[in-house]
């Protein structure tokens, strides 16, 4: 499987051949992946006549979603597509009913939970169709937008001009109006359909289905890149506590030389101890600049942008330098004073700054460089991301 490949190559550090692992995985092999739908939108919006109509049912059929002028639901339903593979629908409560307030919504309903979404609205974009898609995007997730009751607005602008009526102006207009409100909210290329639950065969219920069908592996595909960051995150955890358990022995190490009485000896030798293990952490997670050329060349990304969100990057040897001066070389040189008078006194406390001081130090940066494997995995990812759909 990808994901133990995956695994593997985070855990020996080998970002470069995580993404790798990544890329050869073939749309095919998600066939067997569920892709969890989410049918939400406002109140009143026909998000159950529409997950009837995309399953072939109407209201009275065994298994159909129940319709009704009231929204009394307060659990989202799951029911499964007959014909798309590994395709659940799940019918939401309305988005501003009595117990769904639009300021809670999206935490109500655990949107996150989620891994595509189609929004169901009707009559024109609201500021209630803008705050799902912000939510949306803000998890990094794709969606379609389906304008819902087509049929009432061709019957009533048919009444209102029946001397100019034209039924395909009156549908363009209607998409480029959801166009507009969702390209303010920062959508490229938005995918809108105009549909009638009640003729599932006419206007863009066909193309919607035939879009779906066409883009369901590549939806998959991206949730499952969407996943990874999570599945890395237990292993560079693991990989933590392997590395923060021989902590103590450079500790213990950098204890016994600031015993040795001899000025600005423990503090040079501290800091270079520092120093080694700090870029033995970058080599060991993936993260020395061999290591991240390579990534940067596997995931098409400049290297500046993935050292730009390093926050250890180049830093941390200073950092630890002003630390240590200002720590193990201060108290070194007292200590190392009180030599002459008390010479086991100054070993002891000499020793036990050293040792405080460097595992402190280190805890510390190991913990920044996990950090930062996590966010540049993350970035690299994200064009990945960006290639699945």
């Amino acid at each position: 499987m990808a994901v133990d490949g995956f695994k593997a190559a985070v855990y020996q550090g080998n970002l470069a051949g995580a993404i790798s692992e990544v890329q050869e995985k073939m749309l095919e092999s998600f066939n067997n992946r569920t892709l969890n739908i989410a049918i939400t939108g406002e109140t009143g919006s026909g998000k159950s006549s529409f997950i009837n109509a995309m399953r072939g049912l109407s209201a009275e059929d065994e298994g159909a979603a129940e319709t009704g002028i009231l929204d009394t639901m307060i659990e989202p339903i799951a029911y499964q597509d007959p014909v798309l593979p590994g395709v659940t629908f799940w019918d939401l409560p309305g988005m501003g009913a009595s117990n769904f307030p639009l300021e809670t919504y999206c935490e109500q309903v655990h949107l996150s939970r989620f891994e595509f979404f189609i929004i169901v609205g009707y009559q024109r974009f609201r500021s209630s169709h803008a705050i799902l898609v912000r939510e949306i995007q803000k998890m990094r997730k794709r969606f379609y937008f389906v304008r819902s009751k087509a049929d009432m607005d061709l019957d009533a602008s048919r009444r209102q001009r029946p001397s100019s009526y034209n039924e395909e102006k009156v549908l363009q207009q209607i998409r480029e109006d959801c166009k507009r409100g969702l390209e303010a909210e920062g959508v490229g290329h938005p995918q809108v359909f105009v549909v009638s639950s009640w003729e599932p065969n006419h206007y863009d219920f066909p193309l919607l289905r035939q879009t779906l069908q066409e883009e369901l592996q590549s939806l998959k595909r991206h949730i499952f890149l969407l996943s990874l960051p999570g599945v890395s995150s237990p292993i560079i955890s693991q990989k933590k506590a392997t590395l923060k358990g021989e902590i103590w022995k450079a500790a213990l190490f950098s204890c016994l030389i600031a015993a040795i009485p001899v000025p600005g000896f423990a503090f040079l030798c501290t800091f270079f101890i520092f120093r080694k293990h700090l870029f033995r952490y970058y080599s060991s997670f993936g993260l020395d600049d061999r290591s991240l050329a390579a990534l940067a060349r596997q995931a098409g990304k400049p290297v500046t942008e993935l050292t730009a969100i390093m926050k250890s990057w180049r830093t941390a040897p200073i950092t630890a330098l002003m630390l240590l001066f200002h720590s193990v070389g201060a108290a070194v040189m007292i200590t190392e004073y009180s030599w002459k008078r008390l010479p086991v006194f100054g070993a002891m406390v000499s020793g036990g700054v050293a040792l405080v001081t460097i595992y402190c130090l280190q805890q510390k940066c190991l913990a920044s460089v996990a950090d930062d494997t996590q966010r540049v995995l993350s970035k690299a990812l994200e064009a990945e991301e960006k290639k699945a759909v």
